[in-house]
């Protein structure tokens, strides 16, 4: 009779293991399908002419193989590192679905268009480099939710609009580059912004100077934005 018992448990146990491994692949599974087809909707988006992303196959189940993408051991995107790729295209919002992207590189490219605002999604990010392209309109405010970015350049771009405020909220920012822009009115001055010199937003010519609290508007009126 114990023997049994001890069976029964046993065979239970086995059961359980089973089923939770089964449903972790699972997961595994259609975390890697649904960062697959962010990237390739990216893919999509852009005019390749050099063949880079010629290993990007849809029909894989995992991205991770696909070059200039990496991945942790859980085979979860951390990086997708594209930069000086010739790419022409646009950025599309579907990369706000990569949740445990680390480094955004897609520097100087031909990429043209707005920044998606879901980029603002990317809660692991620590480096954004999409410098040294054409990208157009204005800097999203969901870029303050990247809470762990420590590098932040978007410069040499045709962006437009104001500054926002809401950067001044990104307490891990090291490296600021908002350079060489058509950027407007003043630039905050204070929180993780107030140590970043008037080098980080030079090259804007519509770009007035420091909010300087209590005598110089962030809404600039009379203004040039």
């Amino acid at each position: 009779m114990h023997k049994t018992i001890s069976f029964s448990l046993s065979l239970m146990e086995t059961t359980i293991l089973f089923h939770l491994v089964t449903i972790f692949t699972i997961l595994l599974l259609a975390n890697a399908n649904s960062e697959g087809d962010a990237l390739y909707a990216f893919r999509r988006g852009v005019k390749d002419p050099n063949n880079i992303l010629q290993s990007w196959d849809p029909t894989l189940v995992d991205p991770c193989t696909w070059f200039h993408v990496t991945c942790d051991i859980h085979n979860r995107v951390t990086k997708l590192d594209l930069g000086h790729a010739k790419l022409f295209g646009h950025l599309v919002p579907e990369l706000g679905n990569l949740h445990h992207l680390q480094f955004l590189e897609l520097y100087r490219n031909e990429l043209v268009g707005p920044i998606p605002e879901e980029l603002g999604n990317l809660k692991n990010l620590i480096s954004l480099g999409l410098y040294h392209n054409n990208l157009t309109a204005s800097i999203p405010h969901t870029l303050s939710n990247l809470s762990n970015i420590k590098f932040l350049r978007l410069n040499n771009n045709k962006l437009t609009g104001r500054i926002p405020r809401e950067l001044t909220k990104l307490k891990n920012l090291k490296i600021l580059d908002l350079s060489n822009n058509d950027l407007c009115g003043t630039f905050p001055t204070y929180g993780s912004l107030s140590k970043f010199s008037q080098q980080s937003f030079k090259n804007n010519p519509r770009v007035t100077g420091p909010e300087l609290m209590g005598f110089v508007r962030y809404d600039d009126i009379g203004g040039s934005c």
